[in-house]
């Protein structure tokens, strides 16, 4: 990439990055996932624009991130704190754009409104709601229950009735949960890389400046963010021999998405390290952790229907490996006329749960004394053999693994992932075409243009200086 023949300074990449997010919030405007009544056709000039704009924006603000990393991993590293500053000034175009590369934000506030209305949110889709809320969300899961947990539908269902269903206060108020959450794990992981023997400000960098962060949880106003946040300090809570705290912060972030709930692997290691007979520490996590979930669902008025979440459906454009070698298999005995074929995808799905359970058997075994690496690791196994992935499922392994990764080459290897799969979604979320992929990709040479003509006159300025 042009950029890393820069010369490397932090105002350099403030600028640069603040210059990619500014194009990725202006590309959204006509080609983001925008409410129904204000969606363009993709052929439109405006939503072509925005297209191209948007993965312009995508470019600099990688290159950005990279030129970061050679700063972070030189010899005079920024301090945390600046990297928190470049995070802030990179994040502030996105605050008021739309949301950028899913819908799923529209299913919160529609499933937060069904809760609000007392509507069994787990039995029913948004479309028993009906109104200008359930129209936005996305047909597959119009008649879907709600995958997420009380603690994530209660803030959803407080957030209705601030709002009173307005869609605009509902976007804003759902992005300032994600930043919250962004804020949280911003605020652990230093924590958390000292306790693991890592450098802070190169755990910030990959952990919550990546490309992915911004994106998905920042721009996309996943969920994925408060459900991190809390992983974060309830780690943090049990390194600091907090084991309660740590208990509960870490259950109620599994609260949020079911994954956290193997943080509670984490607390009850750092319990067994800190000198506890294994009997008491079992017994005493599960019960902080089962009072946490009675009192949590309680309060949210929910009930049990969150302990099926795994029901959900997978989307038919899920690439998952399972989901692909299943559709795969499925085909083929389609083709030799079988009557297994409908068994293909059900028994791949299986397989890949079999793959899981044994390889989290075997992390944690032998990475006993690295708890929040050994924690990265098995998210990364969950998000990879499960039966759907999103590019930011990623974020569940990475912002742990950027916490306590054993050396560079494994930080650097986790940011080439990252970096792929930034690329990996259009902004309005919905499926790629020929034709939409061939402007994606003009807006990315676009931006390599731009870097090239910033290299260029940076050599000049930089040959004028030595001359004068």
């Amino acid at each position: 990439m042009p950029a890393l023949a820069f010369p490397a300074d932090l105002r350099r990449c403030q600028v640069l990055g603040l210059a990619g997010t500014a194009c990725l919030a202006l590309g959204g405007e006509t080609a983001g996932a925008l409410p129904a009544r204000e969606l363009l056709t993709p052929s439109s000039p405006h939503a072509v624009l925005g297209l191209v704009g948007v993965y312009c924006g995508l470019v600099l603000l990688t290159a950005a991130w990279v030129l970061l990393g050679r700063l972070v991993h030189g010899g005079d590293p920024p301090t945390p704190r600046a990297l928190v500053l470049v995070l802030a000034v990179w994040a502030v175009p996105l605050l008021p754009a739309p949301p950028l590369f899913s819908r799923d934000v529209y299913s919160y506030l529609a499933q937060g409104a069904m809760v609000d209305a007392h509507m069994d949110v787990y039995a029913h889709g948004p479309a028993r709601l009906g109104g200008p809320l359930a129209e936005e969300v996305a047909p597959l899961w119009q008649n879907t229950g709600a995958p997420y947990g009380p603690v994530f539908l209660a803030v959803a269902a407080v957030l209705s009735g601030l709002t009173r269903g307005e869609l605009p206060a509902g976007l804003a108020g759902m992005r300032c949960v994600a930043l919250l959450g962004v804020a949280l794990m911003a605020a652990a992981l230093p924590r958390l890389a000292r306790h693991s023997g890592a450098d802070p400000a190169a755990a910030l960098w990959l952990g919550v400046l990546n490309p992915l962060v911004l994106l998905h949880l920042v721009a996309g106003a996943h969920n994925d963010a408060i459900m991190l946040g809390l992983l974060g300090v309830g780690l943090v809570a049990g390194l600091g021999r907090r084991p309660v705290l740590a208990t509960v912060l870490v259950t109620l972030a599994a609260l949020v998405k079911a994954p956290a709930a193997l943080g509670l692997a984490a607390v009850l290691v750092l319990r067994l390290r800190s000198g506890r007979r294994p009997a008491r520490a079992v017994l005493t996590t599960a019960g902080a952790s089962a009072a946490t979930t009675v009192t949590a669902t309680a309060v949210a008025g929910t009930g049990y229907g969150w302990i099926g979440v795994l029901d959900t459906p997978v989307s038919s454009h899920n690439w998952a490996l399972t989901s692909l070698l299943g559709r795969g298999t499925r085909a083929l005995l389609e083709a030799l006329d079988s009557d297994l074929a409908p068994l293909a995808v059900p028994v791949w799905h299986g397989l890949g749960l079999a793959v899981t359970a044994v390889a989290l058997v075997v992390i944690w075994w032998r990475l006993r004394p690295r708890p929040v690496y050994a924690l990265g690791l098995s998210l990364a196994t969950v998000a990879a053999f499960g039966p759907a992935i999103r590019p930011w499922y990623a974020l569940w392994a990475l912002f742990l693994i950027a916490a306590a990764a054993p050396s560079t080459s494994v930080r650097h290897r986790t940011a080439a992932v990252a970096g792929v799969l930034a690329l990996a979604v259009l902004p309005d979320g919905g499926p790629a075409d020929t034709g939409r992929l061939v402007l994606a990709v003009s807006g990315g040479a676009l931006a390599v243009v731009v870097l090239w003509q910033a290299r260029l006159a940076s050599r000049t300025t930089t040959a004028l200086g030595r001359t004068a």
